[in-house]
């Protein structure tokens, strides 16, 4: 029925495949595993917004206003560093995204020599602490059309640290 030449060229086959499998995985784990990119991995997650539902109990937390009058701005200086991979904060100095020198109550899509994408001028006219808490909640929502492809910042307190920290920059 099966000679020996062809069993032997099929668990070979078999052996490469489960090779590849193996190696594959691997290799799979070793990119895109969050234990081996350190402590200032982002990681990503799918919001899906149901709805609040009849017994829900919506919990008010701190404003904006209240947290960024007792904002830490080491933590801020923290934050920054997801920032910036992309932003700078020499006056000028723009790099993947513009400069962030004097950001706080600049006008929107004014940073010299930067090329804008999307519809960030129709969002707002300046980057008053308010906006840019929206814009950093996730910047592909709050200006559909973006080129910056930043998840945001969900802790409203990590926000508030980072504008009070760019709001000593420049201003």
């Amino acid at each position: 029925m099966f000679d020996t030449m062809t069993l032997t060229k099929i668990a070979a086959a078999f052996c490469s495949a489960l090779l590849v499998l193996v190696l594959g995985s691997w290799i799979a784990d070793k990119i895109y595993s969050p234990a081996h990119h350190g402590e200032d991995h982002v990681v990503a997650w799918i919001e899906t917004d149901t709805g609040p539902s009849e017994d829900a109990v919506v919990e008010e937390g701190p404003a904006l206003a209240e947290l960024l009058a007792l904002a830490d701005l080491e933590k801020g200086a923290k934050t920054f560093k997801k920032c910036a991979a992309c932003h700078k904060l020499e006056e000028g100095a723009n790099g993947v995204g513009p400069h962030l020198y004097g950001v706080v109550n600049r006008v929107v899509g004014s940073a010299d020599g930067f090329s804008y994408s999307g519809n960030l001028v129709a969002v707002a006219q300046t980057w008053s602490p308010e906006n840019l808490n929206g814009f950093l909640i996730k910047p592909s929502k709050y200006a559909p059309g973006t080129k910056m492809s930043f998840n945001g910042l969900s802790k409203l307190e990590d926000r508030a640290n980072l504008i009070a920290y760019l709001e000593t920059v420049g201003n």
